[in-house]
């Protein structure tokens, strides 16, 4: 199970266990914890699920641009690409592109360890670019969960012809939406991400994946700054 998200749900429930204990919160304020750790709770639990699946899903991006997430098992790789940029995550390679003025460059580094999973080290790579991802989006909601003075609306929606279950939040320093589908995959997200307002949506979700989405870009430059 991923570090990220499993640390998440601990202090999720270690915060809450500490409310309903010491009784520095009221009853009903830990009652409402405890239903807004229920809901972070699944929506981790599907996105845990969803490092150990196969699929490509592709989301629509503010002015017409579009962004990919793919992932592949035995062996386990990952890819995120964006409007001018990729992070690819192989057993043989983290493969870093940038796109400037039609043409692509990839530096190619040695991959995680065995034991790290593609797909957290891809996220946290696209973070640093200011993008949306599944970790971020918990971290955002364990961060709701736990205050009290945050308003938590939950519903259900369809994108991309896929159930998913959506969170509304309402903070006074963060407001945002996300959804999760029924099988872990990021549905949307609206709010704010480094004081920019953000907003993706999933478009379409494959089960199947082309190998050419973890391989170089045809005619792009290559830096291997890998040990030979």
């Amino acid at each position: 199970m991923p570090a990220a998200t499993t640390t998440l749900r601990v202090l999720a429930l270690s915060v809450i266990a500490s409310l309903t204990v010491t009784g520095c919160q009221a009853l009903d304020d830990a009652g409402r914890a405890l239903e807004r750790a229920d809901v972070v709770n699944e929506l981790a639990a599907r996105m845990d699920q969803a490092l150990t699946l196969t699929y490509s899903a592709d989301y629509q991006l503010p002015g017409g641009q579009t962004a990919t997430i793919t992932q592949g098992q035995q062996p386990a790789r990952s890819a995120y690409t964006w409007p001018g940029g990729r992070v690819t995550v192989t057993e043989e390679a983290t493969t870093r592109c940038e796109t400037t003025d039609d043409r692509t460059v990839c530096t190619l580094e040695p991959p995680p360890a065995p034991n790290a999973k593609p797909s957290v080290v891809v996220f946290d790579e696209v973070e640093r670019q200011g993008l949306v991802t599944p970790p971020m989006v918990m971290g955002r909601l364990t961060t709701a969960a736990l205050d009290s003075a945050a308003v938590i609306t939950q519903s259900d929606t369809t994108l991309a012809g896929l159930h998913a279950t959506c969170v509304e939040v309402r903070r006074s320093a963060d407001d945002f939406t996300a959804c999760v589908t029924t099988d872990g995959a990021l549905g949307s997200f609206r709010g704010e991400v480094d004081g920019k307002p953000v907003e993706v949506a999933l478009t379409r979700y494959q089960e199947a994946v082309d190998s050419a989405a973890f391989t170089v870009p045809p005619g792009a430059g290559v830096v291997d700054r890998r040990p030979s």
